[in-house]
């Protein structure tokens, strides 16, 4: 993941603690206390040759590399759907694997088509966007929420496009949106709009917790429930990384006292070999903090032996 990618050095000048709640934070979340909420922790991707050896055992095949990723994780931020939207029978094939071998509930979190985000822009987009609803609804009880990321140059002068595709989107399709344009976020007036709208239309919005961007660390909740894009720093900075998660913890856990129902945290790192390493600790703060019981990421004997 480049987006928001700072060299290494410049890492320890960041400051990374986490702001304030958003406006429509303080709106949204009711006060009620949700004992135990959902909680969905995972990667961008499951192809991952490096893990094996890691988490997958030595010399386990590509074709199984999905059925290895479920027994240690419950969800997938599929970016692998933006480049092409899956067949209905790789979805069926995928569905099956994920069901056979996840220890709990597992979902696919798709990511819309690049087509209908970055070339088309929203405009024009109501033939590919049905081809890829059509598409998704196949994962049935094993879809989680859709990504609509959009890129860094749609800016604020497309909001009336971004509130025409939002109200054209089937009310009861979870979406998050995920934007990066700078104008979104540092005008008042502009983001308590966005915010308004995303409530309205019932979709969320992605915060980004990414080195060289902390206007996306916006911590605004439009629904009562968060979509977390956390990006480490890798193995020379795995102090500040494990500091952050630990930080969230924290977060979510008031949150929760306040009525978040839903959260679904999705780990990336610019070297993916690093991945399951934060994972793993993220899951551990969370069980702690959050009082829940995801079960822990195993790693093979011989990286300790």
């Amino acid at each position: 993941m480049e987006f928001g990618k700072v060299d290494s050095e410049n890492v320890k000048t960041i400051d990374f603690a986490l702001p304030e709640d958003g406006e429509q934070t303080l709106k949204v979340l009711n006060g009620e206390c949700i004992s135990k909420p959902d909680i969905f922790i995972g990667c961008a991707k499951w192809g991952r040759k490096e893990w094996v050896g890691l988490i997958y055992p030595p010399k386990t095949k590509e074709a199984d590399f999905l059925d290895q990723y479920a027994k240690h994780f419950n969800s997938i931020e599929l970016n692998a759907a933006s480049y092409r939207i899956p067949s209905a029978d790789l979805i069926r094939k995928w569905k099956e694997k994920a069901a056979d071998n996840a220890v709990g509930d597992f979902l696919f979190c798709p990511k819309f088509p690049s087509t209908v985000t970055h070339t088309k822009r929203l405009k024009a987009a109501q033939h590919d966007t049905a081809e890829f609803i059509n598409a998704v609804t196949g994962f049935e009880e094993h879809l989680g929420p859709c990504l609509l990321q959009l890129s860094e140059s749609f800016g604020v002068k497309s909001f009336d496009v971004l509130k025409d595709y939002l109200m054209s989107l089937p009310k009861d399709l979870s979406v998050f949106v995920e934007l990066r344009n700078e104008q979104w976020f540092s005008d008042s007036v502009i983001r308590q709009g966005l915010m308004g709208l995303l409530t309205e239309t019932h979709k969320g919005i992605v915060i980004t917790d990414v080195s060289g961007r902390r206007d996306v660390v916006h911590m605004e909740l439009t629904v009562p429930e968060v979509f977390v894009r956390f990006v480490g720093n890798g193995s020379k900075h795995k102090a500040s990384d494990f500091s952050r998660i630990e930080q969230w913890a924290v977060r979510l856990k008031l949150w929760q006292q306040k009525g978040l129902q839903k959260i679904y945290f999705f780990l990336h790192q610019h070297d993916e070999l690093d991945t399951p390493l934060l994972a793993a600790h993220t899951i551990k703060v969370f069980n702690e903090q959050l009082g829940v019981n995801i079960p822990e990421v195993t790693f093979q004997p011989a990286l300790f032996g």
